[in-house]
């Protein structure tokens, strides 16, 4: 038998059963693979579950304001993904007549959808022949024929899309991406793969010239920046002062004490450390995908009315504890308040 109904019939009789499977509403699968770029499957259902019940429709989704859907976002992490998907929501509705393009080159001109995602949604969508490649679908074709090409090159990922536009199952193109894709992430595993249970075993170049665990081959590193953030709880006891973060940084347009940001991992600057007492409370590192976050809380506390003119100073809002649950914060900031409060 061939790869392809290998596969196939590999992933009829195993695959998981995820809410997004078994339809081919274009608007449910992509907001599926949005939500799974960088999150793991487990965490993504219930993401995934809450978006469709609040937005059953595209048309929901474009209806509501961006605060509203990064509320709902929180805790997923990559905001700019929540941000596009509420633009193009928005694109979709107003230019669109609310229906997704039926095919890959179209798809890929909308914002934040991508040469992967593009080809998942035409080809499970619409069975457009064309080939899905992620992390997962990367490792399987490396290992399967052997393929020692770096895979952090872009002439090594078209070349893995073409071979993958060559060997899809014409029939069934949306279920062969899924099962290369599911292949991967339940028994091709990046370590200690579960060879004994892979259909196409038997065939797997890698696994008889034994180079399973040098694939696939990635030699790009990415380069972590260290950064010093000095966020300030600064209240009256029930109302707190919050900032909106705007430009092209981290956390863009979620809510935030007030931060100032250090070279290096010093105290308070003396020019608020002086003006009011600021008692350190936390301390933490949080990592992004290219940054390492040293995190300080400092707090202080002080009367409504100097709150108010305080909040002018450093272009705050002054927000209720009720009102902070209406917030999209970041995890850093969620985390804290939960324990706090």
């Amino acid at each position: 038998m061939t790869f392809n109904s290998l596969i196939l019939i590999w992933f009829d009789n195993n695959q998981r059963n995820l809410p997004w499977r078994d339809q081919s509403d274009p608007y449910k699968i992509w907001l599926s693979e949005i939500i799974l770029q960088q999150t793991r499957v487990a965490q993504g259902i219930n993401y995934y579950l809450n978006f469709v019940a609040t937005y059953p429709q595209i048309q929901d989704l474009a209806a509501a304001s961006e605060q509203e859907v990064l509320r709902l976002w929180q805790g997923l992490g990559y905001y700019s993904r929540a941000r596009n998907l509420h633009a193009t929501a928005q694109f979709i509705v107003e230019n669109l007549d609310g229906k997704f393009p039926d095919n890959y080159k179209d798809l890929l001109k909308l914002k934040g959808i991508g040469p992967y995602t593009a080809a998942a949604i035409a080809s499970i969508a619409f069975n457009e022949t064309v080939s899905a490649i992620d992390g997962n679908v990367f490792r399987v074709f490396a290992r399967y024929f052997n393929l020692h090409l770096d895979i952090s090159e872009s002439k090594t990922r078209n070349y893995f899309f073409e071979l993958g536009n060559k060997i899809i199952d014409r029939e069934r193109p949306g279920d062969f991406n899924q099962a290369v894709m599911e292949l991967g992430a339940t028994v091709c595993l990046p370590v200690n793969p579960k060879c004994e249970l892979c259909p196409v075993n038997d065939s797997c170049e890698a696994r008889a010239k034994k180079t399973i665990q040098e694939l696939p081959i990635k030699t790009k590193k990415t380069k972590v920046s260290h950064r010093y953030f000095h966020f300030m709880e600064i209240s009256d006891g029930e109302n707190y002062l919050m900032t909106k973060r705007e430009g092209k940084d981290v956390w863009k347009n979620l809510f935030t004490f007030p931060l100032i940001e250090t070279s290096e991992n010093e105290s308070l600057p003396a020019s608020f450390a002086s003006e009011f007492k600021f008692e350190k409370t936390h301390e933490e590192i949080h990592v992004l995908s290219h940054q390492k976050l040293n995190i300080s809380f400092w707090k202080t506390k002080m009367e409504l009315g100097e709150l108010k003119r305080f909040s002018e100073k450093l272009d705050a809002g002054v927000y209720s504890l009720s009102e902070l649950d209406e917030l999209p914060l970041p995890r850093p900031i969620e985390k804290y308040l939960n324990e706090r409060f």
